[in-house]
């Protein structure tokens, strides 16, 4: 028998990385208490109760269990053009606006339409694993920016100029950043902005933890407010972690109408419509839970707080960079590479975190603790794990 080969590109391409933190955690005895779990960056809290009863009447109408819009229904793509007018000052419609399943495929449809194979996409490092293994399941080259530590993880617009080549097609900006949490400053984002503008390449801004800005940190920049954004600036967001409903998928893409009138093919063609039972719920969501979103806004900060209270005492342990819903730490100086303490904290520890090396080149000594998952009593007690790992 002659096996048929498989695709290549998708060989190619890294395995996902949270179902490897987890399955290390399968070898763990329990000596050092229940397993926590900072692998994967959802909230540690459920949605909101009315929010919660629309998602069910949502999953029960006979009208949204019906194929919808290519692009999701309109009532939800008004309410979030209205929002980010709201935020951002800017003067968006509905039309500037696409619903998708999920902010992982709204990103891998936008390349799509913006790239070709052999086409390269900017990612600053570390970056987000997803971004890069979507690039190259599409043959598509990853061009590394690369974003140290002294810099609190911010990239560089000049730095990033110098790396450009004339295949780059575009670059891809996380704010605040995933895996390190790093709020990138307006006028930074503005500087690439202007970069891409001269130099021709597409600027893809991900924004996916917005809502978990503190109000001072509003807007993020002001790149809406430029009548030609949409010739040369593509917006992501989800509404995942903002209104806890990650398993429901549901993100966004707002974007010009040269992008508009091509993405609505991909659209048609990956997903055909959005999950439709969430959206009248998340179209009511926008306009009535302000409050409760700013409430998780703080429990969010609180975590962060108490995670650097009790980590950042530890004299082996360094913290780079925390904030939103992910700490980017150092290991010891003299242990073993990233990817063996990870798996000696899960199956020795039961503590899982995100290994340094599935965020990109250069990482190998860090771990990404997603502290937002879990409660204030699980955040206190991962300075023990930590410490447990070192007496081991």
């Amino acid at each position: 028998m002659i096996r048929p080969p498989l695709s290549a590109r998708i060989r190619d391409t890294f395995a996902a990385p949270i179902p490897t933190a987890k399955a290390w955690a399968t070898r763990y005895d329990g000596r050092a208490g229940p397993t926590i779990d900072l692998t994967q960056a959802v909230p540690g809290y459920p949605t909101h109760p009315d929010l919660a009863a629309r998602l069910a009447e949502g999953a029960a109408s006979p009208v949204q269990a019906r194929y919808g819009t290519i692009d999701g229904d309109e009532a939800l793509r008004a309410a979030l053009a209205a929002d980010i007018n709201r935020v951002y000052g800017a003067g968006l419609a509905a039309g500037d606006v696409a619903i998708t399943a999920g902010a992982n495929l709204a990103f891998t449809m936008v390349i799509t339409v913006l790239c070709g194979a052999g086409d390269q996409v900017m990612l600053p490092v570390p970056w987000y694993f997803n971004n890069a293994m979507a690039l190259t399941m599409q043959g598509l080259e990853v061009l590394p920016l690369p974003c140290p530590a002294a810099a609190g993880f911010v990239p560089d617009p000049e730095q990033a100029a110098a790396l450009l080549t004339p295949r780059t097609r575009a670059i891809v900006l996380i704010s605040p950043n995933n895996p390190t949490g790093a709020i990138y400053p307006p006028e930074v984002i503005a500087r690439f902005a202007a970069l891409c503008r001269e130099r021709g390449v597409w600027l893809i801004v991900d924004e996916s933890y917005r809502d978990f800005l503190p109000e001072a940190a509003l807007p993020p920049h002001t790149l809406f407010q430029d009548p030609d954004w949409g010739d040369y600036v593509v917006h992501l967001y989800s509404f995942s972690k903002s209104y806890c409903i990650a398993g429901h998928r549901v993100g966004a893409v707002a974007c010009g109408q040269g992008v508009r009138a091509e993405l609505n093919k991909v659209l048609d063609t990956m997903q055909i419509c959005p999950p439709r039972g969430p959206l009248p719920g998340l179209a009511w969501a926008i306009d009535n839970l302000h409050d409760w979103k700013a409430g998780n806004r703080a429990i969010i900060a609180e975590r962060a707080r108490v995670f650097r209270a009790g980590v950042g005492q530890l004299p082996d342990w360094r913290i780079d960079a925390l904030g939103t819903y992910f700490a980017y730490i150092r290991i010891p100086e003299g242990a073993r590479d990233a990817m063996a303490v990870g798996e000696a904290l899960a199956t020795e520890c039961g503590l899982l975190s995100l290994v340094g090396p599935f965020f990109g080149p250069g990482q190998d000594r860090y771990l990404r603790l997603a502290f937002a998952n879990v409660d204030l009593d699980a955040i206190a007690d991962v300075p023990a794990r930590l410490n447990a790992f070192r007496q081991t």
